[in-house]
């Protein structure tokens, strides 16, 4: 295909309700979309950077920087196949979550010409993926069940809660006691340290299907050391950027579980390269969420549907995060908790351009 323009959008957009992890609370996301023409047709993508550097270095203000200064010059003009993408952005260092939110629009354009799904392009083969929720620090234990409640009526098949030193071992109890048979996890986004292994130790009591990221976000070591002290599996999450991340880490046994994020590997591509040595090493996957629009989330459905996301991800509706939506229809959960890969072409959802328009506060257009 042919890349004769690229926009690049910063949109302002309110949660509805503010999401509070170790690294603090969030309730205004600034989104940054890429739209890419190749004069005819139009695929979007989304960057998932946050609002401070505390998941990641990036931010939504390094990744429009670098979008406009490095990644979008490297390819508007040029004749490329999605998949080629990363050779073209290759001596760019780092800033994944950037390169990610091009990547993916370029995926979306290119089943788009094709004309068929972006689920089918990737090869996947689930029509239904199974979704979970991840729910922030809560001000109480009360609301934290009472919320734990509602996400299990609504049909949801995996509840992760998010931890951090002082908010962990006497919650899951509270939790376990009061939903004996959900599946649940716990997120703890490296806020604990080896020393604190005995916390772990403890959560061995309460039956978790894993715990996610517990120490340091560039850490494989610790993790390894970690792993062989506890019998909850550990998923690791911030310290896997590459396949290669991935390949390294089972190896030393640092995981038994690995949380894929478009915009933390550097899109398609990528993901799915760590898919494939998560399944030819026996270590299942799921997909993480990054607060995204309808635009993020329909790409994570998309990449979902690979045969070794054998785990609920934190691909949820819609309205749990959004009063409105710039897709159209909105992403939606069953009642029996999964979301139905669409059969239109690309990501399978219609942008709302004019939605799109009232949110946007800054604008820059490239073209070929």
């Amino acid at each position: 295909m042919f890349v004769k323009q690229i926009e690049i959008r910063e949109l302002r957009m309110r949660l509805t309700h503010p999401f509070e992890t170790s690294f603090g609370s969030t309730q205004d996301r600034h989104v940054v979309l890429l739209r890419v023409s190749d004069g005819t047709l139009a695929g979007y993508g989304e960057v998932t950077a946050a609002e401070g550097p505390f998941y990641s270095y990036e931010t939504w203000e390094t990744a429009w920087h670098v979008l406009r200064d490095y990644v979008i010059p490297s390819v508007i003009g040029r004749e490329l196949h999605a998949k080629a993408f990363g050779d073209f952005v290759r001596g760019i260092r780092g800033h994944n979550m950037a390169k990610a939110g091009l990547e993916t629009a370029l995926w979306d354009l290119e089943a788009q010409i094709q004309g068929i799904p972006l689920w089918k392009m990737l090869g996947g083969t689930r029509s239904q993926i199974d979704c979970g929720v991840s729910i922030g620090i809560q001000p109480s234990i009360d609301k934290l069940l009472a919320k734990i409640d509602t996400e299990v009526k609504a049909g949801y098949r995996r509840i992760k809660i998010k931890i951090k030193p002082g908010w962990d071992i006497d919650v899951v109890r509270q939790v376990r006691a009061a939903f004996p048979k959900i599946d649940l996890m716990g997120d703890a986004n490296s806020a604990y340290t080896l020393s604190d292994a005995g916390v772990f130790k403890q959560m061995d009591d309460y039956n978790l299907m894993m715990v996610e990221q517990p120490l340091h976000y560039e850490d494989m070591i610790d993790h390894a050391k970690l792993q062989k002290q506890i019998e909850t599996p550990i998923c690791l999450d911030e310290s896997i950027h590459s396949a290669d991340d991935a390949r390294k880490a089972i190896g030393i046994g640092a995981c038994r579980i690995i949380n894929i994020k478009l915009g933390r590997v550097g899109g398609h591509r990528e993901a799915l390269a760590v898919h494939d040595v998560c399944r030819d090493h026996g270590v299942p996957v799921w997909c993480g969420g990054m607060l995204e629009s309808g635009i993020g989330r329909a790409h994570n459905v998309a990449l979902s549907a690979q045969v070794n996301f054998s785990l609920p991800g934190d691909v949820s509706a819609s309205r749990r995060y959004w009063a409105e939506d710039i897709i159209d229809p909105p992403v939606d959960v069953s009642p029996s908790g999964q979301i139905n890969q669409r059969e239109e072409r690309g990501i399978g959802y219609s942008v709302k351009e004019d939605l799109v328009e009232r949110l946007t506060v800054r604008t820059q257009v490239f073209s070929a």
